[in-house]
């Protein structure tokens, strides 16, 4: 029987296996995931639906406190002692010291002339019998607007009653401070992305919103009911799927808009989904390969001359690989080590002639210095970095030598000239003047303060700035870097030097920059501490000792 024919007959085998091993399993998750998915989402409706009822009863509540606040004040004063300025004034006080939320009173009569004010504008004397709020207390008794620019020039609205008093109507309007209106409707936003605003008939922003904009913008909303009840409206943005809850409000024509995104939401979800997931693939790795090495069993006898053969190829051909990538990780630096120290021998040589007077009288002699110096700088560019790759190649023992701090942070940072010049920013420097030397491994200090500041870089992103110093304390000197931006968040200082932990976003870091930082210093018998400045921004102090006995000790692990 030939080869394929074995091969035909061991798929065929694990096929079928395969289908009744796997299928159930795959089928049971997914049933699972769906009922578990199913009953969250639920539960969060359920939240989102209790979350617009109690925030809608609590705006209600708030316009209804104001509502009998000017119904207990028109009640139980005439038009005639109202309309008097002192009195007004003595009643707004009272008002607002229970109330912040007033910004002022005022007194109308039937003809919509405004007969007395209270407050920082001066609109006294204004008719506003052409405005819709003055024909809609009229017509209804007690009146809340939408919100509207009006005389003041800046979104507000206004409560307003009327009372009839031996013939004559008149009407107390108050306005209501909407930043304060703003806030109570905003501290009800879910997440990240969530989103809670008002909203009028005609769907104008009456509070500012993170996703359509600020008051008196139009709000990117799909069709809904406007029952009494909350709706529950899910509509696609962007990609991004959304869920917003939505009640009509009771004492105004609002309606209560909360937005929730469901990713947000459903993230523990997410993550139960992705470890079910995990769990069912790990099975099915180990019913595949415990299937196939069984399967395999069965033919091995027969395949077993050519199994060997193909397992021997493989192995010669990747033991020839990974010996020629050694030759030439090894061999790439060698190479180009050669030509430099031909190139350096030659500057030296005509450096030499230079010094001896050869090219005395010669008037390109000063361009001639300086092209040698560039190709003397350059080649010691060019050999730093050979010595780098051979460094990735063979392990450095560490060395231990005197090194002066403030000179090793100057010319670290010079490195990243370019990088700190494209990104704008600003590097100032403290350095002790007397700061003493230390002795230590000059190449691990060179990459810590190295990473330090690249982080420093990635944090502060553009347009900031970026605070080196250095001090000395008893038989220690300290390395600080400080930047302006954002910080780290609080609750994750504590886990900054763990390895593989980092606050970017994905993709972005490894999470073994600070890891590594700390391994170093603690093996040179130093430490490093973060914390975050008042404000903004973060601060590394790295501590050296001015002696350090230990370099040559096992280097010591990183806090798990």
């Amino acid at each position: 029987m030939k080869a394929s024919h074995y091969l035909q007959l061991k798929w065929k085998l694990t096929v079928t296996a395969l289908s009744f091993s796997l299928i159930p399993l795959f089928l049971l998750g997914f049933v699972l995931q769906r009922e578990f998915s199913a009953t969250y989402e639920e539960k969060l409706q359920s939240n989102l639906r209790l979350t617009v009822l109690n925030k809608a009863d609590a705006i209600d509540m708030f316009l209804g406190e104001r509502v009998v606040q000017l119904q207990n004040i028109i009640n139980t004063n005439s038009f005639a002692e109202i309309s008097q300025q002192e009195k007004l004034s003595n009643l707004f006080d009272a008002i607002y010291s229970t109330s912040s939320s007033f910004i002022d009173l005022g007194v109308f009569d039937q003809q919509g002339n405004h007969v007395a004010y209270c407050g920082p504008y001066d609109l006294k004397n204004i008719n506003y019998k052409d405005q819709d709020w003055f024909d809609q207390v009229m017509l209804k008794g007690v009146y809340i607007s939408d919100v509207f620019l009006g005389y003041r020039n800046f979104p507000h609205f206004v409560i307003a009653v009327k009372r009839r008093e031996l013939g004559r109507t008149w009407i107390l309007r108050a306005t209501i401070d909407s930043d304060v209106f703003d806030s109570l409707v905003g501290n009800v936003r879910p997440g990240k992305f969530g989103d809670a605003y008002l909203v009028n008939s005609d769907r104008i922003l009456q509070t500012s919103s993170r996703r359509s904009g600020e008051i008196l913008f139009q709000a990117q909303l799909p069709q809904f009911s406007t029952g009494s009840d909350v709706s529950i409206v899910r509509w696609n943005e962007g990609g991004t799927r959304i869920v917003a809850g939505i009640m009509p409000l009771k004492m105004a024509a609002w309606s209560l808009v909360v937005l929730e995104n469901p990713v947000e939401e459903l993230s523990p979800v997410f993550r139960g989904q992705s470890l079910a997931f995990g769990l069912i693939l790990v099975c099915a790795l180990t019913i595949s390969l415990g299937t196939f090495f069984a399967i395999t069993s069965i033919v091995r006898k027969l395949m077993k001359t050519d199994k060997e053969k193909a397992l021997m190829d493989a192995t010669v051909m990747q033991s020839s690989k990974m010996a020629s990538l050694g030759k030439m990780a090894a061999g790439v630096a060698h190479e180009v080590n050669n030509p430099l120290s031909i190139i350096r021998e030659s500057a030296g040589w005509i450096r030499d002639m230079i010094t001896d007077g050869d090219f005395d009288g010669v008037e390109a002699r000063p361009n001639l210095e300086e092209a040698l110096g560039d190709i003397e700088r350059h080649v010691e560019r060019a050999r730093s970095v050979t010595h780098r790759m051979l460094g990735f190649a063979r392990s450095m023992e560490p060395a231990q030598e005197e090194i002066d701090l403030n000179h090793l942070v100057r010319e670290t940072v010079s490195f990243l000239n370019n990088e700190i010049l494209y990104r704008t920013i600003w590097v100032n420097y403290d350095l002790d003047p007397d700061l003493p030397s230390i002795s230590t491994d000059f190449n691990q200090i060179q990459q810590v303060v190295l990473n330090l500041v690249e982080n420093a870089i990635d944090a502060v992103d553009r347009d900031g700035s970026i605070l080196l110093s250095t001090r000395s304390g008893g038989d220690f000197v300290e390395f600080q870097i400080s930047d302006s931006g954002p910080g780290v968040p609080p609750e994750f200082l504590s886990r900054v030097f763990d390895p593989f932990f980092t606050t970017k976003a994905a993709g972005e870091g490894t999470g073994l920059g600070l890891s590594i930082i700390y391994s170093i210093l603690k093996k040179l018998g130093g430490d490093i501490k973060a914390r975050n400045l008042p404000g903004s921004g973060a601060q590394f102090t790295v501590r050296l000792p001015l002696v350090n006995s230990d370099i040559f000790e096992k280097e010591e692990p990183c806090p798990e």
